[in-house]
């Protein structure tokens, strides 16, 4: 079994928790430094306004992660995930390229077919059905790795083409793609057939399998070996305090491995100082990462 793997997911948002002031402009100052020593990955939400109210602060995402690629030499970098529909396939690609070759290979482009209507509508973007953004997501996916690979590729699709468009310079190493998903029908298929890495959420053990064999089965169809294919989803809890809460922490995390997770992207929200931090290093990642 491969060794488990960890990323930190910093909030972009300011909300009345942290003074309306965007979590991760403090977390750089005074979290990501320690975090970065010992994590995996960072990664960063992709939208426009918050949950509460449009205006509490919200760092746009592409922008936000190049900031923090520059700042962090030594860390994978990934959104959580991309709205396709938010920005035109070959821009996307020619970002993505960008980003990879200034960051000496860490990107990863997270991405998935969008989910929040309102915020589409608000700046003037279409909102299609799901079957309709699964299949332009696919095309996504397409157009990218072409123009990652291709000096001056062509494509038409039934929702997107491109005609010469060139990423250059292309990246040295071609950057992975996380799809997030967990629609059944349509989703799961398409992380089984193009993902590098599928992150997924599930309510329970049992609503996880089935979701995981989707994606196998999937694959397998496809051709591809399932095993190619990292299983990522993101936990969402407190930074652990005390011995007590760090093995309660290690018991639901060491359940997530033991059904198939390979990446953990942790959601600790708020942490105002790097204190927990180191306990959650030494008491649940090493002994997670031994297992």
């Amino acid at each position: 079994m491969a060794e488990v793997k960890f990323g930190w997911l910093s909030p972009v948002i300011g909300n009345r928790w942290s003074d309306h002031k965007p979590i991760v402009v403090h977390q750089e100052q005074h979290i990501l430094p320690t975090v970065v020593e010992r994590f995996d990955s960072l990664w960063i939400a992709d939208h426009f306004y918050g949950m509460d109210a449009k205006t509490d602060p919200f760092m746009e995402g592409w922008t936000t992660l190049t900031w923090l690629a520059a700042k962090f030499p030594g860390v994978l970098l990934c959104h959580h995930v991309l709205g396709h529909g938010y920005r035109p396939p070959a821009l996307t690609a020619k970002m993505a390229s960008t980003l990879q070759v200034l960051s000496g290979n860490r990107f990863m482009l997270g991405i998935g077919a969008g989910w929040r209507e309102a915020e589409y509508l608000a700046y003037g973007y279409d909102f299609p059905k799901p079957s309709i953004r699964f299949a332009q997501l696919e095309e996504v996916v397409e157009i990218c790795r072409l123009m990652w690979s291709e000096a001056e590729p062509s494509f038409s699709g039934e929702h997107y083409s491109i005609d010469g468009a060139s990423a250059s310079p292309l990246p040295d190493v071609v950057p992975p793609i996380c799809i997030g998903t967990s629609g059944e029908k349509v989703g799961l298929p398409l992380a089984g057939r193009c993902a590098d890495m599928w992150h997924g959420f599930a309510r329970t053990p049992d609503d996880w399998r089935r979701k995981l064999e989707i994606v196998t089965a999937s694959a397998v169809g496809a051709g591809r070996d399932p095993a190619d294919i990292e299983i990522a989803t993101t936990v969402e809890r407190p930074l652990p305090e005390t011995d007590d809460q760090s093995e309660e922490l290690l018991g639901l995390l060491a359940g997530w491995v033991d059904l198939g997770v390979q990446h953990l992207v942790m959601d600790f929200g708020h942490p105002l100082t790097p204190e927990h931090v180191y306990r959650f290093a030494e008491q649940v990642m090493v002994p997670l990462k031994a297992r």
